[in-house]
């Protein structure tokens, strides 16, 4: 029970990796927040080292 002028324990919030899509803790106790795992952020750091990651080439309209 809570007493007078005592403060709730804080929440713990979640997120949703970006990579596997399981729940992943984001607070200063997950060092690797977003991602659950340090396996799902290295996989994600491979695929932005292997350029997977790409915006769409912008092509300039053509003068005829």
């Amino acid at each position: 029970m809570k007493r007078p002028g005592e403060k709730a324990p804080p929440t713990v919030r979640q997120v949703t990796c970006p990579q596997c899509k399981g729940p992943s803790v984001y607070a200063p106790s997950n060092t690797f927040r977003p991602f659950c795992s340090e396996r799902c952020k290295n996989i994600d750091l491979g695929a932005w080292a292997s350029e997977d990651f790409r915006l769409p080439e912008d092509t300039a309209p053509q003068d005829h």
